[in-house]
């Protein structure tokens, strides 16, 4: 390990303490500046606004039904990937980190194409069937789960890699099924993963725009969800209720980290 003398220790972390301030903590800080200058009363304003709210409930149910698919999916992959040998893993592990590096709108309109009612490629099947995909919440939903899809594997693959798989098979060995393995052994150890790679998966599902935006038609009371409505509020020059729901959902994601954070064991840090 190369030894760094105290001074540059000292200026590497003013130059990523600065970085981070920069980038992240006054630019968030001004947010809750502007949304408190005239006191509280643009804050509460939103949760009598019939549009705001509609939006925030639509928020909470898209991202709860992101985070739910994500959490069955994310833990099922990870054990896949981790616990098994199959002809192309490497693929699948790769294929994983797309929604990383694919813009949210190429995958709105990815969606669009294909489970679009007039021109996908199924969308008129589906629609037949009585079925209602683009431009209302199943379709939002999917493209929810898709840009927040890495984020429990991520956090659940390298401590299952860690932990290895020494007590699985000792409880196998003695009698246990695969569900009594899982429930007694598996998860237990992988808890705290699970938990940051939920409360990841949800704070990224709630501040989702660019692939909601695209699928959802962005309607008045029925498809617009909060980050959609801070847009419309913005450029409609309402500010102060625009800065208020985006201090709402970045107050949301930060508590949870926080709670997290506190809740956790000691050693599991």
């Amino acid at each position: 390990m190369v030894e760094v003398s105290t001074p540059v220790r000292w200026l590497l972390r003013a130059v990523a303490i600065g970085y981070v301030f920069f980038l992240v903590a006054w630019p968030v800080s001004l947010v809750a500046v502007r949304t408190f200058e005239d006191g509280t009363s643009t804050f509460l304003h939103i949760f009598s606004d019939e549009q705001t709210v509609a939006a925030l409930q639509l928020t909470v149910m898209v991202a709860l039904w992101a985070v739910i698919i994500n959490l069955v999916f994310g833990v099922t992959i990870s054990i896949l990937l981790v616990r098994y040998q199959f002809p192309g893993k490497r693929v699948l592990s790769a294929l994983i980190d797309l929604p990383l590096s694919v813009s949210p709108v190429v995958v709105g309109l990815a969606l669009l194409l294909v489970y679009s009612g007039r021109t996908g490629w199924i969308g008129p099947s589906i629609e037949e069937a009585g079925w209602q995909v683009i431009y209302d919440s199943p379709g939002m939903i999917m493209a929810t789960c898709f840009v927040a899809l890495p984020l429990v594997i991520r956090e659940v693959v390298p401590v299952l890699t860690e932990i290895g798989d020494d007590q699985e098979q000792a409880a196998r060995s003695l009698g246990a099924s695969a569900r009594q393995t899982f429930l007694r052994i598996t998860l237990p150890s992988i808890k705290w993963a699970v938990i940051y790679g939920v409360v990841l998966s949800l704070a990224r599902s709630l501040g989702e725009f660019g692939a909601v935006k695209i699928v959802s038609g962005n309607v008045t009371g029925r498809t617009q969800t909060a980050t959609l409505i801070v847009e419309a509020r913005y450029q409609n020059f309402e500010q102060g209720t625009a800065y208020a729901v985006a201090f709402l959902l970045a107050f949301i994601s930060i508590a949870c980290l926080i709670v997290v954070a506190f809740l956790r064991p000691s050693h599991e840090s």
